[in-house]
């Protein structure tokens, strides 16, 4: 199971990621538009258990398109196009993810909590 919980998650469903398309336990994945954490790593089926709700700390870019702080309680998106870090502030290319429990200062990558869905 992902150790990187701060707070447990209520609900799950085993889902196909979209991405990444090999999530490992504790990733931020999405299935479509679902936002979510893998509990489990992908199984030889191509399934993954996926915590749709809960607090994980998670690595965050400040960033939108260009780089950007992020203040507690702001939206933060999973962007599939940035590298290597997915969660950030661009809702130009990202997916709602959930909200930003902890600041993190403009360009820079800290590992906060986040608050999956919304």
């Amino acid at each position: 199971m992902a150790e990187n919980t701060v707070y447990m998650w209520t609900k799950s469903l085993p889902l196909v990621c979209s991405q990444p398309t090999t999530p490992q336990s504790g990733d931020p994945v999405i299935c479509g538009q679902i936002p979510g954490v893998a509990l489990t790593t992908e199984d030889s089926n191509g399934v993954t258990t996926v915590a749709l709700d809960g607090v994980f700390e998670l690595s965050v870019k400040g960033e939108t398109t260009t780089d950007a702080a992020i203040a507690v309680g702001a939206i933060v998106y999973y962007d599939s196009a940035a590298t290597p870090h997915k969660i950030n502030a661009d809702a130009t290319n990202g997916v709602r993810f959930g909200y930003a429990l902890a600041a993190v200062s403009s360009g820079a990558t800290t590992t906060i909590p986040v608050r999956v869905g919304y």
